[in-house]
């Protein structure tokens, strides 16, 4: 059995498979991507306990929103409860 693997040549003889790699190599950059920004940025995950045991404390004031049509939040009161 010979197992031949994805080389410069290969991809010569097959054009039409380029376009395909390209899309599904831009989806995985996209989605690992993402899935760091949740990682590092989301609210909800703690990444340094000890420096700051509640780091949820600095979104009171601020909204945690890909889009936020103009309206600023730090004059707003935050509905969340104070412990």
């Amino acid at each position: 059995m010979v197992m031949t693997g994805l080389t410069l040549k290969s991809l010569k003889h097959h054009v039409a498979l380029i376009p395909l790699f390209a899309c599904v190599g831009l989806g995985a950059v996209g989605s690992i991507g993402y899935l760091l920004r949740l990682a590092l940025r989301n609210p909800e995950v703690s990444w340094a306990k000890t420096s700051k045991p509640e780091p949820w404390e600095d979104y009171r004031t601020s909204q945690y929103k890909f889009y936020s049509p103009n309206i600023d939040y730090s004059k707003l009161e935050s509905p969340a409860p104070k412990y």
